[in-house]
């Protein structure tokens, strides 16, 4: 009954999470097309106090505002890759719990080692995080079948059941919106290219007449460079987080196997030391 209610809340709060993951993809692509046209296409960033002008000597913001109509979806997905790995960071740390994990491990691994499952479950309490809730859980289903006198290979079904239970209810949290963050991997790289390709046809365009308009080329090909550098520093970053992020989720899922496979083998001294 309890993990039925648990699933009901996490659908609710995967469809409120959803609407709100959508309103951060139209406001980072709204926020990207506002910084490209009032920051980076501001006047005092351009000769003659227009962006139609040629950018100021080493004003970069001028210079990518010249990248074209590509660079502001570029920018959002820069932002996006940004405000999602914060988010991801704030919820992964929260996962991890209050304390240093690997301390928290230690802890409760002694403490199931030496019997003291009570110490356990109170240190998994003051943890508090997903990784603590699903140890939790283990813990409370051994003290169940330590009382019901469950024989070792029944008791190893149980646990661990409970163990994939709890670990299906929290874990899958932790994966939220990477997805989005390995998305903009490709994406990025995508938009950048079809603006690189959007500028070299300018450019070609300028070489294509008669006489080759020098100034046309040389937009064109900026314009090209520009985009090509914001996508692949889009990717570039998005990869660093994804792999990062996965790095931690993979962190926490081993943590929580490991601590499985303690309390099993905790069980299985146990019944060991009743048939002597």
């Amino acid at each position: 009954m309890a993990n039925a209610v648990k699933v009901a809340k996490k659908e609710n709060d995967g469809k409120g999470g959803g609407m709100i993951t959508g309103i951060i993809i139209v406001g980072c692509l709204i926020l990207g097309f506002i910084i490209w046209k009032f920051i980076m296409g501001a006047g005092a960033n351009f000769e003659g106090g227009v962006n139609t002008g040629e950018p100021l000597p080493n004003n970069y913001l001028a210079m990518v505002y010249k990248g074209g109509p590509i660079v502001p979806i570029l920018l959002g997905c820069l932002l996006m890759v940004v405000v999602f790995s914060i988010e991801r960071f704030l919820v992964i740390s929260k996962s991890a719990g209050k304390g240093n994990l690997d301390a928290f491990m230690t802890k409760v691994q002694a403490s199931v080692k030496g019997g003291d499952i009570d110490g356990a479950i109170a240190a998994c309490d003051k943890q508090k995080g997903s990784v603590a809730n699903v140890i939790k859980s283990g813990l409370v289903k051994y003290q169940a079948v330590k009382e019901e006198g469950f024989t070792s290979e029944e008791a190893t079904e149980t646990i661990q059941k409970e163990i994939e239970e709890a670990t299906s209810l929290e874990m899958p949290m932790l994966e939220k919106n990477l997805t989005i963050i390995s998305t903009m991997v490709s994406l990025g790289t995508l938009a950048g290219l079809l603006g690189t390709v959007t500028g070299m046809i300018k450019a070609f365009g300028a070489l294509s007449a008669g006489t080759p308009d020098q100034g046309a080329l040389a937009s064109g090909i900026s314009e090209a460079l520009i985009n090509t550098a914001t996508g692949i520093s889009t990717s570039a970053l998005a990869i660093i987080m994804y792999n990062f992020f996965t790095s931690k989720i993979d962190t926490l899922t081993y943590s929580i196997d490991e601590a499985g496979s303690t309390i099993v083998n905790t069980y299985r001294r146990f019944r060991g030391s009743l048939k002597n």
